[in-house]
């Protein structure tokens, strides 16, 4: 990978850093509890609920992702940066400006995936 193509790698990590960073405080915001006391019914009550559970789960994920991004922003010079992690062949361009988070290349997530 040429510097070029790293330092646009290094922007697109960088932005995506900071909308998941606001899509956390979002998700913090709307994972609060559900109070017992609220009078919005039965099934607007659930319903709340259900929601607070898709809210958390994509809190997790966005957490996990930022986590991943950060971690790759600092290692984004290392020699290793940019290849499979499952065969080692360089994770193309396209697919890194796409999913700068992904360790594995199209191919080794299919497998890994029973595909």
């Amino acid at each position: 990978m040429n510097p070029e193509e790293k330092e646009e790698i290094r922007k697109v990590i960088s932005e995506k850093i900071c909308e998941l960073e606001k899509s956390v405080e979002i998700f913090k915001k709307l994972s609060k509890p559900v109070s017992p006391d609220n009078a919005i019914g039965r099934i607007t009550r659930m319903e709340a609920i259900s929601s607070k559970s898709i809210n958390e789960a994509s809190l997790a994920k966005s957490k996990q992702t930022l986590k991943t991004l950060n971690k790759n922003l600092k290692m984004i010079d290392d020699p290793d940066f940019g290849f499979c992690g499952h065969c080692q062949e360089p994770i193309p361009f396209k697919r890194l400006l796409i999913m700068p988070e992904a360790p594995f290349c199209v191919l080794c997530t299919d497998k890994l995936n029973g595909r």
